[in-house]
């Protein structure tokens, strides 16, 4: 994972009032609660007393209450009681849980995983979404690294093979370029693909066209994926990271070729099966890729139209060593 970046990590519908959640991000043990105002809160999922997971506990005084000794925790993890101790005795600084910032938007929950700071990086988004899109949104659980979950949606050439069905049909086989840009810590990706009629080869990027709309493709370090496929219709994913070996994908269509009320969520809706097939057919094939992780210098053959995972291999090393990680 790269540190100092915002991450969703859950829905906002997952987060209930009154009841603290328990899950595992970032490799981590995490418990996640609202407080009284409905602000979302994100602390490691142990009690620095005796190591009991907070998560099995009850939100109370506007904190999270050890379910153990019954030591009460405020949103920043101060402990504000220790009931042994009694009401009127101050809690020892030293009993701090360890917090995320953590911020609410677009219907997600971001937390900040790195080194706190005086002022944070806006959150990442795709700013031509707004509220004129009607939305439906699924989430799928691939025990597989985030790595590559991502850089399958930046792969521009399997359509044909893993999709011959649905959005592959057609036998497109030749993949031109693909035309990649790199902005700040975007990548843009537009797509060029053709049928193999025995005679061409694919073409480089540099014999391609300027493209004359919007990217096919985008996507927003650290783990935000668009699919542009026209200015009424697209789909987001975001890859959460669970752990080494584990990710899950949070998806979200948004329509507004239909905006009448009632059939426009019923049309939205109906977007979700098919995007759980075309999920399952990347699903079956990603998850037999070894290693379970990719990194920049691996044993791997790439082509030229694996540009756009190279790119992303590229940036994702810069920004851990901006980061002060180790990299493979």
């Amino acid at each position: 994972m790269i540190r100092d970046q915002w991450y969703v990590i859950l829905q906002s519908r997952e987060l209930k009032k009154g009841k603290p959640i328990r899950v595992t991000r970032m490799g981590e043990k995490m418990v996640l609660w609202r407080d009284l105002a409905g602000m979302p809160v994100c602390q490691v999922d142990r009690c620095p007393h005796r190591g009991a997971a907070l998560s099995g506990g009850k939100l109370k005084s506007g904190g999270i209450q050890c379910p153990f000794h019954g030591f009460e925790f405020d949103r920043n993890g101060q402990c504000t009681l220790v009931p042994a101790n009694g009401v009127s005795s101050k809690p020892p600084r030293v009993l701090r849980v360890t917090s995320y910032p953590a911020r609410e938007a677009h219907g997600y929950i971001y937390i900040w995983w790195g080194v706190e700071r005086s002022e944070y990086p806006p959150l990442p988004w795709f700013d031509d979404l707004d509220a004129s899109f009607t939305t439906a949104d699924l989430k799928d659980h691939w025990t597989v690294h985030y790595s590559r979950a991502i850089e399958n949606q930046l792969d521009v050439f399997h359509l044909p093979f893993i999709h011959a069905t649905t959005i592959g049909r057609g036998g497109r086989t030749i993949a031109d370029g693909p035309l990649t840009v790199i902005n700040d810590r975007d990548i843009q990706i537009w797509v060029y693909s053709r049928l193999d009629d025995g005679n061409t080869t694919a073409r480089r990027s540099s014999q391609l066209p300027s493209p004359d709309r919007p990217p096919f493709l985008s996507f927003h370090f650290p783990n935000l994926w668009m699919n542009r496929i026209s200015d009424d219709i697209r789909i987001t994913v975001f890859f959460t990271p669970i752990d080494e070996e584990n990710c899950m994908l949070y998806l979200r269509s948004y329509q507004r070729f239909v905006r009448l009320p009632v059939l426009r969520n019923i049309v939205t809706w109906f977007f979700n099966p098919t995007n759980r097939i075309i999920l399952n057919q990347d699903k079956r094939v990603v998850l037999t890729q070894r290693p379970v992780k990719s990194t920049l210098h691996m044993e791997e053959k790439l082509i030229p139209a694996d540009k756009p995972i190279i790119e992303y291999r590229t940036i994702r090393q810069k920004l851990q060593t901006q980061a002060g990680q180790q990299v493979e």
